[in-house]
């Protein structure tokens, strides 16, 4: 995916680099007058996808979904556009844990109330691991 890159300059992260939950936009400047406001604004969904996966997405926007289109503009084949475009769809479609569970005794207590899924639970266990 490196041919897209230079679509997509500078985007802000998604995610957090220590504890890989969603970042919030805090603050917006204004590049003429330096206004700034402050607040907890969305990203919208589209602010969840990384760097490649934005790019990707514009280029498959722009040949109005055709993969044949994609696959020629981006020198991919048939199986790795349709790939990438599943990857797209899945981090669109990712759902956030409703709140941040780092330690054991908490994300138990989330899988008894109901919060967390077992699954999801087995993975933060193992993330907290690696920690």
């Amino acid at each position: 995916m490196g041919l897209m890159l230079s679509v997509v300059k500078r985007q802000a992260p998604s995610t957090c680099p220590v504890c890989a939950h969603s970042l919030r936009i805090a603050r917006l400047e204004c590049d003429s007058c330096h206004t700034a406001i402050e607040g907890d604004f969305d990203s919208g969904p589209f602010g969840k996808l990384s760097r490649e996966h934005l790019a990707f997405a514009l280029v498959f926007l722009e040949c109005r979904g055709k993969i044949k289109d994609v696959e020629e503009r981006l020198g991919l084949s048939y199986p790795t556009v349709v790939s990438r475009l599943e990857q797209v769809v899945s981090a669109l479609t990712a759902k956030e844990p409703a709140e941040p569970v780092s330690r054991i005794d908490d994300i138990l207590d989330a899988v008894a109330s109901g919060k967390v899924s077992a699954k999801d639970a087995a993975s933060r266990l193992k993330r907290n691991k690696k920690q």
